[in-house]
């Protein structure tokens, strides 16, 4: 008879995610949102259970820091249990936002559950019908970061072994886009040899190949404006004659991004109903959280952003959409305007240069650190990020290039 194995591949489920940047969304929507993150484990234990899996990969990263809540705690137990009500195994490791050390309450977990609990690379072995047919490699992050090359500490052991599946929590050599923890190259990974390789740490997906497959399952539940689509986690089936693997949505809320022109709107009424035309042309599986530019040629929506007139046409299209059972919620807004400074002869004079050049160098974080510093102003803020120093610097151009312009 061929040897065959099913599993679930899932990685950076983030349980308690705070989700920020979401303050003027009503309390409703918001504890859907703080819910999201469980309501895509309780996605994940059905599909298990659906699909009669032989046992799930959780790789790193379950919690949203090191000092878990009893909730998120009982709720993960609670999924463990109801997937050993379905003869289905568990092995899970622990990555930098839920490292070892620092969780200082531990919770005790089914039997069906096996844990890589310490950063030294060992097997674990998945048997079925008192056979062997799976040897399953990792290690957990004992403290917050692992900068040395774990990669060469994953050796096989017996051969007779049918199935080997390797679970890293790390990122590639090459990437600079995020802390580089546990760093390895593929290469490396393809000549150890294994059948698949689990990974976690990068919340994109991305299979970066296929002979093995080598695959980042991204996280579980989007958190934030730059995780968008689709999340979830892969279900793999490895056979002696063929390894297949499907992507599945676990996601319980979307984040999108939507650009809308509105060139053509003489008032800020047809704004309205512009943003509200594409809306309604989404149709979305899930309720949607939507980062919103909008285009125009013309300097009035500028002047429409400086009036609030644009936060009101928000406002209510916000009210008109949150009400239906997949509701839609504008969280954040930006206007991106196509007729500029350098279309105009001002740009040659040398005063109206310096100007913009001073809103690039403008030190934001000198002027904003009291307030950052304020001992209850700082319970409610974070400090800005580059990126939100630069959007800060965008808009202030903008002004500047509409008070210019409009005359």
């Amino acid at each position: 008879m061929e040897k065959k194995i099913s599993f679930i591949h899932a990685a950076d489920l983030h349980l308690d995610s705070p989700f920020k940047g979401l303050s003027d969304i009503n309390d409703t929507l918001f504890q859907e949102v703080r819910k999201s993150t469980f309501k895509a484990l309780d996605n994940l234990v059905k599909t298990a259970i659906r699909k009669e899996v032989d046992f799930v990969l959780l790789v790193g990263d379950l919690f949203d820091n090191e000092k878990q809540s009893l909730k998120a705690q009982i709720s993960l137990r609670n999924a463990f249990e109801e997937l050993q009500r379905h003869h289905i195994e568990v092995y899970l490791s622990y990555g930098n936002h839920d490292y070892i050390k620092g969780n200082i309450y531990p919770i005790t977990y089914p039997e069906n559950v096996h844990i890589f609990n310490d950063e030294q690379v060992h097997s674990l072995i998945f048997n079925k019908e008192d056979t062997p047919l799976a040897a399953i490699y990792g290690f957990s992050y004992e403290n917050r970061a692992v900068t040395s090359k774990k990669v060469y500490e994953y050796k096989k052991i017996d051969r007779d072994i049918p199935f080997h599946i390797g679970t890293l929590h790390g990122s590639l050599e090459s990437n600079t886009e995020h802390d580089t923890y546990a760093p390895f190259q593929l290469t490396e990974l393809i000549n150890k040899d294994f059948d698949y390789w689990a990974l976690g740490h990068i919340h994109k997906r991305e299979i970066l190949k296929e002979h093995p497959f080598i695959i980042y399952p991204g996280n579980t539940q989007g958190r934030n404006r730059k995780e968008t689509g689709e999340k979830g986690c892969y279900y793999v089936e490895l056979s002696e004659g063929n390894h297949s693997v499907e992507f599945i949505a676990l996601q319980a809320i979307e984040y999108n991004q939507m650009t809308v022109n509105i060139s053509n709107c003489e008032t800020i009424h047809q704004v309205e109903q512009a943003i509200t035309e594409e809306i309604r042309n989404l149709n979305p599986m899930v309720p949607q959280l939507l980062d919103v530019t909008l285009q125009s040629k013309k300097t009035n929506i500028i002047a429409w952003k400086s009036d609030h007139l644009l936060e009101d046409i928000i406002e209510i299209i916000n009210e008109r959409f949150q009400t239906q059972n997949n509701w839609i919620h504008i969280f954040r807004t930006s206007i991106q305007e196509t007729r500029t400074l350098e279309d105009s002869t001002l740009m040659g004079e040398h005063f109206i240069k310096e100007l913009l050049d001073n809103v690039e160098e403008f030190p934001i974080q000198e002027h904003v650190s009291d307030l950052f510093h304020h001992k209850q102003a700082r319970v409610y803020h974070d400090s800005l990020s580059i990126e939100e120093e630069e959007q800060i610097k965008q808009e202030a151009h903008q002004l500047i290039v509409h008070e210019l312009l409009k005359e």
